[in-house]
């Protein structure tokens, strides 16, 4: 699979894969799709490889291992707060 995806609908592309599913799996199968972050970009499959589950009951599961694997970057800027003026 090659595309380009936003980081806000990551939990969406990832509804279309078989579940449970393994790690080597699905990073496989999204080798090429590259995500865009707020600031930069990585391949998807690049970005499952670095999470630590070996496999993943469901989409949200997955998706919750990915976030806690994104780059400070991928979501704004380093140090930037929401609400504080």
């Amino acid at each position: 699979m090659t595309e380009d995806i936003k980081l806000s609908r990551l939990e969406t592309v990832l509804e279309a894969p078989t579940y449970p599913a393994r790690r080597e799996d699905l990073a496989a199968e999204y080798a090429g799709t590259t995500v865009l972050y707020a600031d930069g970009e990585e391949d998807l499959g690049a970005l499952i490889e670095r999470t630590t589950q070996a496999s993943f009951e469901d989409a949200e599961d997955c998706f919750l291992a990915i976030q806690n694997a994104l780059p400070i970057e991928a979501v704004g800027e380093p140090g930037q707060s929401e609400g504080d003026a």
